[in-house]
């Protein structure tokens, strides 16, 4: 195709493009020539540290700016600080990784542990912009009691009744959590509909108004915020990575509806589970999720078809799974049959496998989750596995060390066994009293023990040595031959961990 004498070049358009998209941005770009003026300045501002070729950071971008453009109103700024280009002030505020998100209050900082979608970041940083406990009015009440997903409101007679310094408490270590207000204003109370004192939450989802349901004399910070928890989780929602955390630090089960969302019967089968997940509240938490974008974690609950609805409970503590089964149509009665039989104990966990090695010719033992137990519960063997997944740079740079270890000891197999074990293709068995939570993970199980040893050195060949002759409880003798080279050490970092989520 050929274009115009007229025509400007596609690099020029491209760059007039990102210049006025620059010009219009309302998130600050902040240098080392104006960065400390421009936080010191500042009572409340949210800097971003970011590289341009990461991918998250990328993501973040359209959300950033979208919150940056709502919060200006408000007089909350957001900013960013390109790490490539400044990446003396990026290392001297102690940024590793990217984008690395920081709240600054006239010049100083804390980390930011907010969401990082749009609506995520103005409900933070709106939180951050408030006291800890908002006045409320009748004037504003309607307002206030609308204004994030989760408010809780004191009604008062007096701001010095009980329980007013046990909901400041709550208030002040959950302001990034939750909105609270406190009111004693008579016609905020009247049109409340309660009578002082009283604790008022209300939501934007489920149920929109809860009365604290105990006697409101003896609250404490800790029961406050022990039932706003129980309050803050739906009866059934879409869980993604921007809330997978809540589910995560419940000790509740977890109950998961896989959908594809593009199916027209989304929302009735939704809809369906419903009454099981309001059932079964106090004991279980219920998500849906989308099966398409969030597969891989389908695979790692066990579900093992590509068919849709399915319904799977994991427990989340143990990392253990129940899939219901693929071949039969999630049901509401299927479904709750399945909740009933794992909270009574009738359910077996699925355990994923490996096939068992049908020859174990290598120094290095492979171990999968169903010979697990057999070969690392041997009273008669020490055993030293490492936890390791297929994608971790940290896992392929320690395989000639880990394979040398077991080089040098492979006369002792019948005393000291060097293993391996690919974490996120097999489950370990109920009995393990650990779950991985990075790779590599090396542990040491000494014989006639249960108990595991963690291994928190570097992974050098000579380190590794020792630990295993400090440790292991049978006798090591092994034949005088020359020593093989030890291969390069690892460096110590952990490889941080995948989450499907």
């Amino acid at each position: 195709m050929r274009f115009s004498s007229l025509s400007a070049p596609a690099s020029l358009l491209a760059l007039a493009t990102l210049v006025l998209g620059e010009a219009a941005s309302d998130v600050l770009s902040l240098t080392t020539a104006d960065f400390e003026s421009s936080v010191a300045d500042a009572p409340l501002m949210l800097v971003e540290f970011f590289a341009p070729w990461c991918g998250h950071c990328k993501a973040l971008a359209p959300h950033y700016e979208e919150a940056a453009t709502a919060l200006k109103e408000k007089n909350i700024k957001l900013a960013k600080v390109d790490c490539v280009d400044e990446a003396d002030l990026c290392q001297g505020k102690g940024v590793q990784g990217y984008p690395t998100l920081k709240v600054y209050r006239n010049g100083t900082p804390v980390d930011y542990t907010g969401p990082r979608k749009a609506d995520g970041i103005i409900s933070y940083m709106v939180k951050q912009s408030l006291p800890a406990v908002s006045e409320v009015t009748a004037a504003n009440l309607d307002e206030f009691q609308k204004a994030d997903k989760i408010v809780a409101v004191a009604y008062l007679s007096s701001t010095t009744d009980a329980p007013a310094a046990e909901f400041s408490k709550a208030a002040e270590a959950h302001r990034d959590d939750y909105l609270f207000g406190v009111t004693t204003d008579e016609a905020a109370i009247k049109a409340a509909g309660v009578t002082p004192p009283a604790v008022v939450v209300y939501r934007s989802f489920d149920e929109p108004k809860s009365d604290y349901p105990y006697p409101i004399s003896s609250l404490t910070s800790e029961d406050l915020v022990s039932w706003i928890k129980e309050l803050s989780v739906p009866t059934i929602d879409e869980v993604s990575g921007e809330n997978y955390a809540v589910y995560a630090q419940s000790p509740k089960p977890l109950a998961y509806l896989f959908l594809d969302p593009s199916s027209e019967d989304k929302e009735a089968q939704i809809e369906a589970i419903r009454p099981v997940a309001q059932k079964y509240k106090s004991k279980m938490n219920f998500v849906w999720i989308d099966a398409i974008k969030f597969g891989d974690h389908a695979k790692a609950l066990n579900l093992m078809e590509s068919k849709w609805p399915a319904f799977v409970v994991q427990d989340l503590e143990k990392q253990l799974k129940y899939p219901y089964d693929q071949t039969i149509d999630v049901t509401p009665e299927g479904a709750a049959d399945w909740v009933e039989q794992y909270l009574s104990g009738k359910l077996q966990p699925q355990l994923k496998s490996q096939p068992i090695p049908e020859t174990q010719d290598e120094s290095v033992i492979t171990l999968v989750g169903k010979n697990f137990e057999d070969v690392v519960y041997d009273d008669s063997k020490d055993v030293f596995v490492e936890f390791y997944a297929s994608w971790c740079g940290h896992c392929k740079r320690l395989k000639p060390i880990w394979e040398s270890i077991g080089d040098k000891y492979a006369s002792l197999k019948d005393s000291l066994v060097i293993a391996k074990f690919e974490a996120q293709e097999n489950d370990l068995p109920p009995s393990v009293p650990f779950r991985i939570a990075g790779f590599p993970t090396l542990k040491f199980k000494p014989a006639g023990s249960q108990e595991f040893v963690d291994y928190e050195g570097d992974r050098s060949f000579e380190s590794l040595v020792s630990f295993i002759e400090e440790n292991a409880k049978n006798a090591i003798n092994l034949p005088k031959t020359d020593e093989a080279q030890a291969p390069l050490s690892d460096s110590n970092a952990t490889e941080a961990q995948h989450d499907e989520l």
